[in-house]
């Protein structure tokens, strides 16, 4: 399985608003994202729903600078 097919995978999650947001982010950004960027988001990916969630609608932060940036991304994509 390409690492591609495989974030894609993770993408798929129990909370339908989480699905739809990440796998935006994963057809519009990450081909264009940073290295570290890009494992921010594969990191993200690793959280529980509810943490990510937390993260999204801005209850809580991530402390590492680029889990800040895909979060960011992921608030910007939620707005549209």
């Amino acid at each position: 399985m390409s690492e591609l097919s495989r974030l894609r995978w993770q993408c798929r999650r129990g909370m339908k608003e989480l699905d739809v947001l990440l796998e935006a982010y994963l057809n519009t950004r990450f081909g264009q994202a940073a290295l570290a960027e890009q494992h921010a988001f594969a990191a993200l990916l690793e959280l529980p729903d509810p943490v990510l969630m937390s993260y999204i609608v801005g209850r809580a932060s991530p402390e590492a600078v680029e889990q800040r940036r895909v979060i960011d991304a992921l608030q910007r994509t939620s707005r549209v």
